[in-house]
Order: structure tokens, then C-alpha cells, then sequence
């Protein structure tokens, strides 16, 4: 599975809005990769922040 996915998938499973370091638990991805991959997400508006250093998928 692509990082990404299993960042979304982390993200929808948790239904709520997550830290940067949750997502990485949840995902199995590294919290760098994460870190890198939200900003790309929410460039391409699939996740925003809803609160500082928060973030979840856009509905």
C-alpha cells in the first residue's frame, strides 16, 4: 500500500482530527514521510487543519 492510502485510511478509520505523530502510529508510516505527505494532502485539498497541528480529511 502506497503511504499515502494508508495515511487516508489511518485518517477515516480515526474519524476525528489527528497529529501529525498519531497518523504515523495509526498508518505505520514514518512521522517524517507523514509530515511531508499531509503537506502534500492538503495542497491538493483532501485534508485540511482544522486546528493547529491538527488535520483532517476534508468531506
Amino acid at each position: 500500500m502506497e503511504s499515502k492510502e494508508a495515511i487516508i485510511k489511518a485518517m477515516e478509520k480515526a474519524g476525528k482530527p489527528m497529529k501529525g505523530g498519531e497518523i504515523a502510529d495509526a498508518s505505520g508510516v514514518d512521522k517524517k514521510e507523514v509530515d511531508k505527505l499531509i503537506k502534500k494532502l492538503v495542497a491538493e485539498g483532501k485534508v485540511d487543519s482544522p486546528m493547529r497541528c491538527f488535520y483532517a480529511l476534508v468531506k
